[in-house]
């Protein structure tokens, strides 16, 4: 069985192929920078010792298991983390099911049962600051330990900092809440994106304000209330679009629907009426307010769309491509 972004079960780990593999092992919600040092520490071992490399995640966060009054919202869906492990090197990425039985296991039965055992791991490369099995039992010199016994050699990678900041999925979580798009970005390498269908708003832009795309059902992490700059993919045909994006309660409006929105305003004509798109977050513009009427709310708009554009021709070169 090829590893796929379908989560295991400890029983079902025998369906994955065991053989000799360099392995990575994290929650990577994310996929950041850090991670993405992992990989890279990975790949130079792999290549040498001629392995494939294999990534092996957790699915749902194990925070959602042993304290649910914790559990973070994610910064990426799983199929996203799947598909960005893939694209920083993996080979093949493992998911494994985190439940009751593995909140359980011991460090040891996961060192050698599921490590040694059932991946066939000859080689680990793990953060410094990873920790492992019932009560976070193991640790980078536990692994190692263990590693002497297995038949599996162990890397740490101390933590990444950028700007003076440690680079870690908390210390992202904190930024987007609080608005700091451009902050996270560095930390992440990508901007941080919302991925939804398209759904039809109360129809109060497009009658007074300006028309906008609303995203439905925001599995991701939404950032603090306010305006953005923002790049728009159209998901089905590929097209990219310079966007401004408000997320809030749309305050000027106020009757009673206090619902989050979304709301992405494109700064061009569309090839299509997109169903799908994806939204990526650049910088911060303004947080979101009341204003006295729409037309004020309009003027302002108009004004964040020119602070918009600017930052686009500053920033980057736009093209349209339809995806053949």
């Amino acid at each position: 069985m090829n590893a796929s972004a379908m989560p295991l079960g400890l029983e079902q780990l025998a369906l994955v192929e065991r053989k000799p593999r360099a392995v990575t092992i994290g929650n990577f919600d994310g996929v950041h920078r850090g991670h993405q040092l992992l990989l890279q520490t990975l790949d130079a071992h792999a290549l040498h010792a001629g392995l494939p490399r294999c990534a092996l995640t957790f699915f749902p966060h194990p925070a959602t298991v042993v304290a649910p009054e914790r559990a973070p919202q994610l910064l990426t869906s799983l199929q996203e983390r799947v598909a960005l492990l893939r694209r920083g090197g993996a080979d093949e990425v493992v998911v494994l099911r985190f439940d009751e039985a593995l909140s359980r296991l011991s460090a040891e039965s996961f060192a050698a049962d599921v490590l040694a055992q059932a991946l066939g791991v000859r080689h680990l490369v793990v953060g410094e600051n990873f920790r492992f099995g019932n009560g976070q039992g193991g640790d980078t010199a536990f692994l190692r330990q263990s590693g002497a016994r297995c038949g599996f050699s162990v890397e740490g990678v101390a933590l990444a900092h950028c700007r003076g900041l440690p680079v870690s999925s908390s210390q992202i979580r904190r930024l987007l809440l609080e608005g700091h798009v451009a902050r996270a970005m560095r930390l992440l390498g990508r901007p941080h994106a919302l991925e939804g269908a398209v759904v039809g708003g109360r129809g109060v832009g497009s009658k007074q304000t300006v028309p906008t795309l609303n995203i439905d059902g925001m599995a991701e992490l939404v950032p603090a209330n306010g305006v953005y700059v923002t790049q728009t993919r159209d998901e089905e045909r590929g097209a990219m679009y310079p966007s401004i994006t408000n997320i809030g309660l749309r305050p000027t409006f106020d009757d009673g629907h206090l619902e989050r929105t979304v709301e992405t305003f494109v700064l061009g004509p569309l090839v299509a009426e997109p169903t799908r798109i994806r939204v990526e977050f650049f910088r911060w513009v303004r947080g979101e307010r009341k204003f006295a009427s729409p037309e004020l709310l309009r003027a302002q708009i108009l004004h964040d769309v020119d602070r918009a554009q600017a930052f686009h021709r500053r920033a980057m070169k736009w093209q349209i491509i339809p995806r053949q």
